[in-house]
């Protein structure tokens, strides 16, 4: 006979949004399934010679992952959502921390902006990069 689970191994909360988010927009946010990784965004655009940029930058949340699987039990995701309603996602706290900076400025600013995405090399790891980004 099978062993009964009787608590999940895996948990995802939003810790914080932009704004109040109805019961189905929090089921939606956590749900990564349908998101694009910034990583893999930013990489693909710069291995082809251009630069990846999110025009129109609507929303945010920061899902707090808890996962007994993972070497890091307990972390965040950072998810973003343009005005087509498309979702970007990233655990990278640089670019959380340059995100949050160019939205407390410009969210209620009336002018349009959107981000660029950047990899800079990493301090701290030799060959590795950070992501971080920057207002367009």
């Amino acid at each position: 006979m099978a062993k009964k689970k009787t608590e999940s191994n895996y948990a995802a909360t939003i810790a914080e949004a932009s704004r109040e988010l109805t019961a189905k927009e929090r089921v939606m946010f956590k749900d990564l399934g349908n998101a694009t990784k910034l990583n893999d965004l930013a990489e693909g655009a710069i291995a082809n010679g251009g630069k990846a940029i999110i025009d129109n930058v609507v929303d945010y949340a920061v899902i707090a992952i808890h996962n007994e699987a993972s070497e890091d039990v307990d972390y965040n995701n950072y998810l973003i959502i343009d005005g087509n309603g498309d979702k970007y996602y990233t655990g990278s706290t640089p670019f959380w921390n340059s995100f949050k900076g160019i939205w407390d400025e410009m969210h209620e600013s009336g002018e349009a902006w959107g981000i660029q995405l950047n990899l800079i090399p990493s301090k701290n790891f030799a060959g590795k990069t950070v992501l971080t980004c920057s207002l367009v």
